[in-house]
């Protein structure tokens, strides 16, 4: 593991990579509005992928390395991102562009602009929760790339079965929340609701070449 700090017109980024040994490709992914690189399914991919071939980058926006509560505006992040981009493309591999809530929104509006090879959308916030009229379909549709996404199907920011259709994929977490947490009545314990994740992230991968 090693973490570097990254120079961005939005202040500085940090990225913690986690290479594998024959890299084939490189996974970076960043976090959500609220939350940062600790989430269970950022963690989970770190630590599963680099076996399987894939180094994983776990970005940190500015907003979250110099410690704010909450995240900026859109447009904001998309510099912070766009500011790192040249970092993660350095060892010369595909880069897939990843992210979870508003990390997946960056990741699907940047995705053509800065030439990455997929995109990875874990808990892609469709809609506010509560206003499915506020939908935000159309930066998941427009990312231009292949896309997967990732769904807790419990997720109040968008259930799978709201997402229009279109030419992504999209594999479901029974019973998982935004977060992918699941409820102790569910009968899927949190392990297994990780593993469904990578798993799923893995035969994606696989499928692109």
């Amino acid at each position: 593991m090693k973490t570097e700090i990254i120079s961005t017109e939005a202040g500085d980024a940090r990225i913690t990579w986690h290479p594998a040994q024959k890299a084939r490709l490189v996974l970076a992914v960043s976090h959500g509005a609220g939350g940062g690189i600790e989430a269970r399914d950022l963690q989970a991919l770190a630590r599963v992928l680099p076996g399987r071939g894939v180094s994983v980058a776990l970005v940190e926006q500015p907003w979250r390395v110099a410690g704010k509560k909450l995240a900026p505006a859109p447009k904001t992040l998309d510099v912070g991102w766009r500011g790192v981009w040249p970092a993660l493309a350095r060892p010369g591999l595909p880069v897939i562009s990843g992210g979870r809530s508003a990390g997946a929104r960056v990741a699907c509006r940047t995705a053509v602009e800065l030439g990455a090879a997929a995109v990875l959308a874990l808990s892609f916030p469709l809609h506010p929760p509560g206003r499915p009229e506020k939908s935000r379909a159309d930066e998941l549709l427009g990312s231009g790339v292949p896309t997967l996404v990732v769904q807790g199907g419990n997720d109040p920011f968008g259930k799978p079965d709201e997402f229009p259709d279109g030419s992504f994929e999209l594999v479901e977490v029974p019973y998982g929340d935004h977060g992918f947490a699941v409820p102790k009545r569910a009968e899927i314990t949190p392990e297994e609701a990780v593993t469904v994740i990578t798993d799923a992230v893995l035969k994606w991968v696989r499928s692109l070449g």
